[in-house]
């Protein structure tokens, strides 16, 4: 089924249901996470309880604060919004609680896609999948007379038109911001490369080879006809060079499409223009440059279970299915709650899925590797280093950190 390959997760049993739930809670919830569209709504509603106090959290500099703020005791933060790939530094950490009593208590309304089981403990309760895809302006590749790029070598084409006809001077957009965005832009260009980060069955890293060198310098290639100021900008920004009618083509968020035209002072050029499709190949390869992930939540280890009862039915309030119901939500995000029905802003992610697109690892030491991209790949993109010394750089700082987390002798 089309929801198992998209959170690439083991069967699971239905969980026998309990009374209805009600939103009164007894103690104190505090969420962080992500602030796009559909987490905003999560953390919205779980504030509609009463009985105490709800907190949120949301920012794009969450997974810089989660983990330390679920270390102390009591933790500050409740439960942390997280995804397939931000998980594992707090399982890592040993931050978060398995979750299998509150759902056969509170769960009856959680579907079994919902629930991510490691090592056969539920551990998070996912809401909504997600995949990076393509989101194009269909009036400037009529007036170039092209057709969407399904390659990134078509876009590079594509792109070079657009420049060449007076159109845009720099009509590909990239979350390319130096750190987390930069390190997932290459993590999809080097699946699609078919490159393995690490060695089968070990923690040994294998990122600099050739398909991690083909995967920079087509990153570099597309970084030609980017914002010179591309190691700035993250998805917020990517976006708002989008909106403003200064990208035609660029590879971007699901959990955003349903809102990219939405916001106040999109033209309605831009409007009108906009159109989505599926992800893009590379290299010849069969398999998208681009992954599978889903957005859950967890609830904390290092607190009461009184916070953590409170907690779960807060987040369950947060995912209630009634929320299917109202349009502007339904369409923020390819949803995992019992009750959706897709809207057109989901087809880049439903055919990330069908295109059989590699799920994001869910390995321990993953986290490190892509912090280690994240902070050596921006001298190559600068022109600085090649492309061998980038990845000799990154693989060095992986398993320096790798050593120290004992993933490494």
């Amino acid at each position: 089924m089309l929801l198992k390959r998209i959170m690439a997760a083991g069967a699971v049993s239905v969980l026998a249901s309990s009374t209805a739930m009600a939103c009164e809670i007894g103690a104190r919830v505090s969420i962080v996470g992500n602030e796009f569209p559909a987490i905003q709504t999560v953390g919205a509603n779980a504030q509609k309880c009463t009985g105490a106090e709800v907190k949120t959290n949301l920012t794009a500099d969450h997974q810089k604060i989660n983990l330390p703020g679920m270390q102390g005791t009591p933790a500050e933060y409740t439960s942390a919004i997280i995804a397939n790939s931000s998980i594992v530094a707090l399982m890592n950490e040993d931050v978060i609680r398995p979750l299998d009593d509150l759902v056969a208590k509170y769960g009856q309304d959680l579907q079994p896609t919902q629930l991510i089981k490691i090592d056969g403990k539920i551990m998070a309760i996912a809401f909504m999948a997600n995949a990076q895809h393509l989101m194009y302006r269909k009036d400037i590749l009529e007036q170039i007379d092209a057709e969407p790029p399904k390659t990134y070598e078509e876009m590079l084409a594509t792109a070079k038109i657009i420049r060449e006809q007076g159109i845009m001077e720099n009509p590909i957009g990239g979350a390319y911001a130096a750190g987390w965005n930069l390190a997932q832009e290459f993590n999809n260009m080097f699946i699609g490369y078919g490159g393995e980060f690490f060695e089968p069955g070990t923690a040994k890293p294998t990122v600099n080879s050739e398909a991690g060198v083909n995967a920079l310098n087509m990153m570099k290639a597309l970084s030609e006809y980017m914002n010179p100021d591309f190691l700035t900008h993250d998805s917020n920004a990517t976006n708002a060079e989008y909106r403003a009618g200064n990208v035609a083509l660029l590879n971007m968020w699901g959990s955003r499409a349903a809102t990219q035209t939405t916001t106040d002072g999109v033209t309605e050029e831009v409007k009108n223009g906009h159109a989505i499709a599926g992800p893009m190949t590379v290299g010849g390869g069969s398999i998208p440059a681009s992954t599978l992930w889903w957005d859950g939540w967890t609830v904390a280890k290092n607190i009461s279970d009184e916070e953590a009862e409170a907690t779960f039915i807060a987040m369950m309030n947060g995912i209630r299915p009634e929320l299917m119901t109202d349009e502007e939500v339904r369409t923020q995000a390819v949803w995992l709650i019992k009750g959706y029905q897709p809207s057109d802003a989901a087809v880049g992610v439903f055919e990330a899925a069908k295109m059989g697109t590699t799920p994001y690892p869910m390995l321990p030491y993953m986290g490190l590797m892509h912090t280690a991209l994240g902070n050596e790949l921006g001298d190559f993109m600068q022109g600085k280093e090649s492309a061998e010394q980038a990845l000799a750089d990154v693989e060095a700082a992986y398993i320096a950190a790798a050593k120290e987390k004992g993933f490494l002798q």
